[in-house]
């Protein structure tokens, strides 16, 4: 149906009184993340603290935690700036900690001195907070070298973690400290911009706003610690820094830069990876409610002789999870941290970890540290060859595996964001959907399966679109399943702020779309002229069994995980087009050569892939 102007502009006019409207509902109450719910005693034969000094005559808040015995150890270091420099105070045995307390005992039980190590500028180091600035990886080679040379150290350290004990690792492994011998960082920014700050150019300021909250909390935790121990050297430190921190904050600096600037570009340890020499175990989550699953690719740049990876669904804790720690973590540092003859170097490079489950759901640790996957997938390589599948958009919502679109454009209201997943208020569910859902969304669903299809890796949403009277727009394509039973199933999302839609065309591949991201190649909306914008979906893999059908939703950006996106703000009247001159697709690729377990899993039982019941069947509930 062909809408005159006057018509547009009164649907924008009761577009914009609806949104006021809306805004006044009330939303589901909002759940907390679950306390701590256990308590430790002192693990290690002694606990040693100080500070070591960086290259420029900062002082970094360091913690060890020596195994019982004498001897010499080899050291395994935890660095970031929460509060890894106090690990062994009050809070920490409180299971006040960031990271896992469990996972440290297991390592210092196994003979290795546990050492944390606070980033400068936070908890009680010295020095200026910048987030994966330069002298992260000076500080972190300063760091290793002295672990190295201490008295309690046979010389041999690695480095483990995930988040921001995992990007540490990249960056100080890049500088080739002497001693270090291995790393193993899970759930990283490889491209902070690309991975986080700005996805496909959409500034997801919500994250760094609660991110700033979450920093300010863990060192209330360095606090508890330093005040049970009378440290004042620390606690002043710590003021200090809590004065100081707003200056130099994330929030502060991507309202600052919010272009792809130098200093932007500074942010991305995957422009590094090339440079570390040592093996990496690395992990990944598809649906990481932190970082995401992209990493910068960062995977790709490191020598594949020296690279072992797990992948998995689920969120970005899963580093916790017990099955790989033992059946990966440890071997791993065993043999090339502490010299043990374990065969890891023979093992597979690669595990896949399909629709992984928890054996407990309850607590703050539990659903991460029961963990394991359903099934899983084994390759000798990295990255894999995929074979990409073409589904075409076409009219009365269809999505049609290698054919063409055809019929007159889809046209929804902007901006109406799409459902909220897997937040922190509410995780593992789908969220608040907006009242206005079925004027601020289109759909396109395929037929029925009549073979299995295992997604694997990137995605590419290929979407020609027009606005109206509006110079830019942002799109969320969210990809799901809809099983024989009605009920759908989440499994990946991608964002795209148009006016960024200008290609590299050097590195974007027809399952991997890369925007240029540079301030020149911005492009804006022409009024109701269609332009192509390739969204790029994160990395994943879902097993589409026969039966179930594949679907794509294109609406505005709403919280997902823990982000929170400012879209672009002017309303207008999207329109979708799907005809032979503007063939919008949706391109996966499939990883062939793999059996699929004909059981589908429990609705709602694989991690951070919540089901909902389907909101376009006949028989649908209101929302």
């Amino acid at each position: 149906m062909q809408i005159t102007p006057i018509k547009q502009a009164l649907c924008l006019g009761a577009l914009g009184l609806s949104l006021l409207t809306a805004g006044c509902n009330t939303q589901p109450p909002m759940e907390g993340p679950p306390p701590a719910d256990r308590s430790f005693q002192a693990f290690w034969g002694k606990r040693i603290t100080g500070y070591l000094t960086a290259a420029d005559g900062t002082e970094l808040r360091y913690s060890v935690l020596l195994p019982k015995g004498e001897g010499k150890f080899p050291v395994l270091v935890r660095y970031s700036g929460y509060d890894s420099g106090s690990i062994g105070g009050s809070a920490y045995l409180a299971d006040n900690e960031t990271f896992s307390v469990a996972m440290d005992k297991d390592l210092v039980e196994r003979g290795y001195a546990v050492m944390g190590v606070q980033a400068r500028g936070t908890g009680c180091s010295q020095g200026t907070f910048d987030f994966l600035g330069p002298e992260y990886g000076t500080d972190g080679r300063s760091a290793i070298e002295f672990a190295a040379q201490q008295g309690w150290s046979n010389g041999n350290v690695g480095m483990f973690g995930w988040s921001w004990a995992g990007m540490s690792q990249l960056m100080t492994a890049s500088e080739r400290p002497k001693g270090l011998k291995a790393i193993a960082p899970g759930m990283i920014l490889g491209d902070a911009y690309t991975d986080s700050w700005s996805l496909g150019g959409v500034p997801n300021q919500g994250f760094t706003t609660a991110w700033h909250w979450f920093v300010d909390m863990r060192w209330d935790a360095v606090k508890i610690s330093a005040e049970s121990e009378k440290d004042e050297r620390c606690l002043a430190q710590v003021a200090e820094n809590k004065a100081k921190v707003v200056g130099s904050s994330l929030m502060y600096n991507l309202i600052r830069h919010p272009q792809h600037d130098e200093w932007m570009k500074q942010r991305a340890p995957r422009d590094r990876a090339h440079l570390v020499q040592v093996p990496v175990l690395s992990m990944q989550a598809w649906q990481d409610e932190a970082v995401l699953a992209r990493e910068g690719f960062y995977q790709e740049r490191l020598n594949p002789q020296q690279l072992w990876m797990v992948q998995t669904s689920g969120g970005h804790n899963l580093y916790e999870s017990e099955h790989f720690r033992k059946e990966k973590l440890y071997p791993f540092l065993d043999h090339f941290v502490k010299g043990e003859q374990n065969g890891f170097e023979s093992a597979k490079r690669l595990e896949i970890w399909q629709e992984t489950v928890a054996d407990n759901r309850e607590g703050r640790h539990q659903p991460d540290e029961t963990a394991h996957p359903s099934w899983t997938i084994e390759r000798d390589n990295y990255p894999l060859a995929v074979k990409p599948v073409h589904f075409a958009l076409s009219e009365d919502g269809e999505l049609i595996e290698g054919g063409q679109g055809t019929g007159k454009p889809d046209a929804y209201l902007y901006p109406i964001p799409g459902p909220d997943v897997n937040t922190y208020m509410k995780d593992h569910a789908w969220g608040w959907q907006h009242p206005l859902w079925r004027d601020g969304s289109v759909a396109y669903t395929s037929a029925a399966f009549e073979r299995d299809l295992l997604s694997y890796g990137s995605a590419s949403a290929d979407i020609w679109l027009s606005t109206f009277l509006a110079p830019d727009t942002d799109i969320q394509v969210t990809i799901t399943e809809v099983r024989p039973d009605d009920q759908e199933v989440f499994v990946q999302r991608g964002w795209l702020r148009m006016s960024n839609r200008k290609l590299n065309e050097q590195t974007s591949t027809e399952v991997r779309p890369q925007q240029l991201n540079d301030p020149d190649g911005i492009q804006p909306m022409l009024p109701n002229v269609p332009a192509l914008g390739r969204v790029e979906i994160p990395p994943f893999s879902h097993p589409f069994r026969k039966g179930s059908k594949l679907r794509i939703w294109i609406d505005a950006p709403s919280n997902t995980g823990g982000y929170g996106f400012a879209y672009y703000s002017l309303q207008s009247r999207n329109s979708v087009f799907h005809d032979a001159q503007h063939p919008s697709r949706l391109v996966l690729g499939e990883l062939t050569g793999v059996s699929i377990p004909e059981a589908m899993p429990a609705c709602g039982t694989v991690l951070k892939q919540p089901c909902r019941f389907n909101p376009l069947s006949a028989f649908s509930r209101p929302l």
